[in-house]
């Protein structure tokens, strides 16, 4: 896959994904962990905020090395969230509970993706 390909998925991820705080902000709200000061929505938007922000540092050629690694830094921050997330749904069904276990383990590729794009920048 060309680098500009790679570049222009892992911004349309982070777009979508920063979109989605806003449109249907209770499945993230679920995932913030209570140990955070402030309530559950207010993380949602802001971690919303931070996907929408990076996603377009990645999509822009000119922000995109410095956009990549702030995306791999938020994968990163987040790995509390799904791991929560993994831990709240243990009782859950099994496609519902593997799901949310394999969250945990995807943020190492995803923060592996990020750093491809800012290597290739």
């Amino acid at each position: 896959m060309s680098s500009t390909r790679s570049a222009k998925l892992l911004s349309g991820l982070l777009l979508g994904a920063g979109v989605a705080h806003f449109v249907v902000p209770r499945q993230f709200d679920a995932i913030v962990p209570r140990s955070l000061p402030g309530g559950p929505r207010l993380w949602t938007h802001v971690s919303g905020v931070a996907e929408l922000a990076v996603g377009a540092a990645v999509a822009l050629p000119r922000t995109r090395r410095a956009g990549a690694l702030a995306a791999a830094g938020l994968f990163v921050a987040v790995l509390p969230a799904n791991v929560k997330m993994a831990y709240d749904w243990r009782h859950r069904p099994a496609a519902l509970r593997g799901a949310a276990l394999a969250r945990v383990p995807a943020q190492l590729p995803l923060v592996l993706w990020a750093l491809r794009v800012r290597r290739n920048a």
